[in-house]
C-alpha cells in the first residue's frame, strides 16, 4: 500500500521545487500546505501570521496535512516549521514517509523566497535567522524516516533520491 511522502526541512531547502519533481517521478499528486492555506484564507502566508498570530496558522496547517493525509498518497509539502510543532511528526508516520531536506543554513537563505514572503525571514540577515531556526528545529527534523542532504546537489539529483526512497520505503 502506498504511503504519502512528507518533506520536511528548513525555508528554502527545496520542499516545493522538489516536491512537484517528485510527485511528477511518481505519477502522483502534488500538495502545498502553504499554498493552499493562501489561496483559503485569501491572502500570503506573512499576513495570516501577522493578522491571525502563529499559533492560529499552526492550527490550519494541522487541520490541512490532517484533511490531505486522508486523501490518496501524494508528495506533501508542508511550511517549515510544520515538523517543529509537537507530536507532528509521530502524527503522520504511520501514513507517510516522512523526508528531512538537509540544507546548510546559508544555502536555505540564499534559496528562500524573497523576503516578505516568508515570515519568520523577515527583517532580519536571513542566513543568521536561519541558523536560528535550524537549531530550533533540527531535533525535531531528524526524526524523520530519512534524510537527504541537498547541498551541492541540482533539485533533480536531489528528487531522484526522494523517488528512490519512496519506492524502496512508501510503496510506489
Amino acid at each position: 500500500m502506498k504511503r504519502h511522502v512528507v518533506l520536511i526541512g528548513l525555508p528554502g531547502c527545496g520542499k516545493t521545487t522538489v516536491g512537484r519533481l517528485v510527485a511528477e517521478a511518481l505519477h502522483a499528486g502534488f500538495v502545498d500546505i502553504d499554498a493552499i492555506l493562501a489561496r483559503r484564507e485569501g491572502k500570503p502566508i506573512g499576513l495570516i501570521f501577522a493578522e491571525k498570530g502563529e499559533p492560529a496558522f499552526r492550527e490550519m496547517e494541522r487541520k490541512e496535512m490532517e484533511g490531505t493525509l486522508g486523501n490518496q498518497a501524494a508528495v506533501v509539502a508542508p511550511g517549515g516549521g510544520w515538523a517543529a510543532q509537537p507530536g507532528a511528526i509521530d502524527s503522520v508516520q504511520a501514513r507517510a514517509l516522512v523526508v528531512y531536506l538537509r540544507a546548510r543554513p546559508d544555502t536555505a537563505a540564499q534559496r528562500a523566497a524573497p523576503e516578505g514572503t516568508r515570515p519568520l525571514l523577515i527583517g532580519e540577515d536571513p542566513a543568521a535567522r536561519m541558523r536560528q531556526l535550524l537549531k530550533e528545529r533540527e531535533p525535531s527534523y531528524l526524526r524523520a524516516d530519512a534524510v537527504v542532504d541537498t547541498d551541492r546537489k541540482t533539485e533533480q539529483q536531489i528528487a531522484g533520491e526522494v523517488t528512490r526512497l519512496a519506492q524502496s520505503r512508501a510503496g510506489w
